[in-house]
């Protein structure tokens, strides 16, 4: 078969991770290449959609902290300016009775209500000692939470926000995914805390984080394809993927183009990438790996933000009286997020849902909410009144006010929303992503590789960065296969220092 294109490597998806894989493939200046993307535009799951009054919304709750050097250069290549970027500090909560208990919840139990902290410190000291005379790992997400945590804090809050979040019970999860990502509480500290009525600072590695003053976290990434060239993009009805022949290593696409190639880097999340290889024992393979589907749902509303809102960042939402597990101040994380206030709006509804008195548009100021709920088998959803129930529960949460004047709404389902680490996932990846190499098929990403605990915005571009890098060079590809160290405290200096890495510069706790 002759094919329209030929290039040495093909890459599939203008996401993060397909944009790191081409910025290194077009800085090595070796192989050919080529990046294909159904949609018009780049960024994938870290795009921003805008709304028809002028709200913009990223689809998910994504902000800029970076474990990278090499992550950090390429972004500010992109958005070289000091007025293309915010720098905020988180400020997070966590809704429970009523009461805006700061982030992480399990170090600030001084907050609750005397029951609970009572309930929770037992809980504590006996995980407490439990960890002591423990000689085995967790078996699961569920035995890590108690053995960390205790039955207190797991009941109040670890089990149904996770819940919440995930769509599957606590016990279908591993917990080798873990690492930075939740916080074990210090005993001795949330006691002392308890004791002196005090709340315990900002922790984790997005406690500071930035966001691109313009366009949304999509913005960021049109900015990064923006310093591809322009002959080595297909976007749009040219870009879609219809079939990938792994034997005779060329790819189809939508419009009947084929383009064959060496090596193929694939964004595409690996249980739809199977199907369209019609690899009937890898799509057998791939049904062992587990998602949910997000719903990210917008509201922007008229008036000045109320002082109750404040400059929240993100908040948390464990409780049953709003379907939503965060919501996010979407307006806070810059100015151009939503109209400007002279631009003139009518009321849709109210927050109780009745009509407004008036139909007139009339001017702002405004400010936004972006709310996510997940969806799976074990965890249904009424999609038809999906948007309904999330206003009803930005009430029930004093989020808003009955009256106030909602201008515009957003609703936009994503079918693969979070990769779930369950159990089974390592059996499969080890088996499948292997068998996929071997047909020179890189799997790489969010879906790609399917490992959640890399999959932020940088560790996502680096995916793509180091799978070119090993392609090219030979080099590790750290980030898939070391997940724990570019998370960890270690990598800090590596951070400070790193260009992409190759073999040779391997670190021997990695090797």
């Amino acid at each position: 078969m002759c094919a329209d294109i030929n290039v040495d490597v093909l890459v599939i998806g203008a996401g993060p991770t397909g944009l790191g894989a081409a910025k290194r493939l077009n800085q090595i200046n070796g192989p050919s290449w080529l990046i294909v993307d159904s949609a018009e535009k780049a960024g994938g799951l870290a795009s921003t959609d805008v709304t028809p009054e002028g709200f913009l919304y990223d689809v998910g709750g994504h902000v800029i902290f970076s474990h990278y050097k090499y992550f950090d250069d390429c972004i500010d290549e992109a958005l070289p300016n000091d007025d293309d970027w915010f720098t905020w500090q988180r400020i997070s909560y966590v809704r429970y009775k009523g009461l805006w208990v700061p982030y992480p919840f399990q170090n600030n139990i001084s907050m609750l209500p005397k029951d609970d902290q009572v309930v929770c410190m037992d809980g504590l000291i006996d995980a407490a000692l439990e960890c002591r005379v423990a000689n085995t790992k967790p078996k699961n997400f569920d035995e890590w939470i108690v053995r960390m945590t205790g039955e207190g804090i797991a009941n109040i809050f670890m089990r149904p926000y996770n819940y919440k979040v995930w769509a599957v019970p606590t016990t279908d999860m591993q917990a080798a995914w873990l690492g930075e990502r939740v916080a074990a509480p210090d005993v001795k500290t949330v006691t002392k805390n308890v004791i002196l009525n005090k709340t315990a600072g900002n922790w984790g590695p997005n406690a500071t984080f930035r966001f691109p003053a313009r366009d949304g976290t999509g913005g960021i990434w049109i900015a990064v394809a923006n310093t591809l060239p322009d002959e080595k993009k297909r976007f749009g009805k040219k870009g879609a993927v219809s079939k990938v022949d792994a034997a005779k290593k060329v790819v189809t696409m939508a419009d009947g183009t084929t383009i064959a190639y060496e090596k193929l880097i694939s964004t595409m999340a690996v249980d739809q990438l199977v199907e369209t290889m019609g690899n009937q024992e890898l799509v057998s393979l791939s049904k062992g790996l587990y998602y949910s589907s997000t719903h990210v749902i917008g509201v922007g509303i008229r008036g000045e933000r109320p002082e109750r809102i404040g400059d929240k960042c993100w908040l948390y939402f464990p409780e049953d009286n709003c379907p939503f597990y965060r919501a996010t101040i979407f307006s806070n994380y810059s100015p151009y997020n939503q109209p400007q206030a002279d631009a003139k709006l009518p009321t849709l509804q109210l927050g109780d849902g009745s009509k407004a008195k008036s139909s007139e548009a009339k001017e702002g100021p405004y400010w936004s909410i972006m709310l996510e709920v997940s969806q799976s088998t074990k965890k249904p959803v009424d999609e038809a009144n999906l948007l309904r129930d999330c206003i009803q529960g930005l009430v029930n949460t004093e989020m808003i006010k009955p009256e106030d004047e909602i201008v515009s709404t957003y609703h936009r389902k994503f079918d693969h929303g979070y990769p779930t680490p369950a159990l089974e996932r390592e059996g499969v990846l080890k088996d499948l992503l292997p068998k996929l190499q071997d047909m020179d098929i890189y799997s790489r990403g969010r879906f790609g590789s399917w490992r959640y605990e890399v999959g932020n915005q940088d560790h996502s571009f680096m995916l793509g960065v180091e799978a070119a890098d090993h392609i090219v060079n030979g080099a590790v590809e750290l980030t898939l296969n070391y997940p724990d160290f570019v998370n960890g405290r270690k990598n800090e200096e590596r951070r400070l220092n790193q260009g992409p890495v190759a073999a040779k510069s391997l670190p021997s706790r990695a090797k």
